[in-house]
C-alpha cells in the first residue's frame, strides 16, 4: 500500500505578485524550492491563510534571492499580494519508508527569507518536530 504524506511545506510565503494573464503556476523563490527540495514543474497545494481559499498547481522557479511569491493564472482570482500562503508537497511512499521519512518545512520571515527550517518525522511515538 502506498500512503500520501507531506514531503515538503513552505510556512507563510506572503504573495508578492499576481499574475490572471500567465498560463498558470505559481513562481517560487529558488532559495524557498531548495530548502524544502520542490521542483520546478512538480504538483503543490497552495492554502491561503488570508482567506481560506485552496487550490493546485504547478511551480515555476523564480529568481534565487528574490523572495518572489508569484500565484498565476486562474489562481491569481483567489489570492492578493500580501496574503499569506501555505505552499505543500505531498509524495507517495511505501509502508516501509515512513519510519525514516520526515517532511521539510520552512518558515518564511521578511521579504520571504528562510526564517526558520524543520524537520516533521512521520513516527507517532515522536510527536514534538525536530528543530
Amino acid at each position: 500500500m502506498l500512503r500520501k504524506m507531506l514531503r515538503a511545506k513552505i510556512h507563510r510565503a506572503v504573495v508578492t505578485q499576481c499574475d490572471p494573464d500567465y498560463v498558470g503556476s505559481i513562481t517560487i523563490d529558488a532559495d524557498l524550492l531548495r530548502a524544502v527540495d520542490i521542483r520546478p514543474n512538480e504538483a503543490v497545494h497552495v492554502a491561503d491563510i488570508d482567506n481560506a481559499e485552496r487550490f493546485e498547481t504547478y511551480v515555476i522557479r523564480g529568481e534565487p534571492g528574490s523572495g518572489i511569491i508569484g500565484v498565476n493564472g486562474a489562481a491569481a482570482s483567489l489570492v492578493k499580494p500580501g496574503h499569506r500562503l501555505i505552499i505543500m508537497c505531498y509524495g507517495f511512499m511505501q509502508e516501509r519508508e515512513l519510519d525514516a521519512h520526515e517532511s521539510r518545512i520552512v518558515v518564511a520571515g521578511a521579504g520571504n527569507k528562510i526564517e526558520r527550517e524543520l524537520r516533521y518525522p512521520s513516527l507517532i511515538d515522536e510527536l514534538e518536530p525536530t528543530r
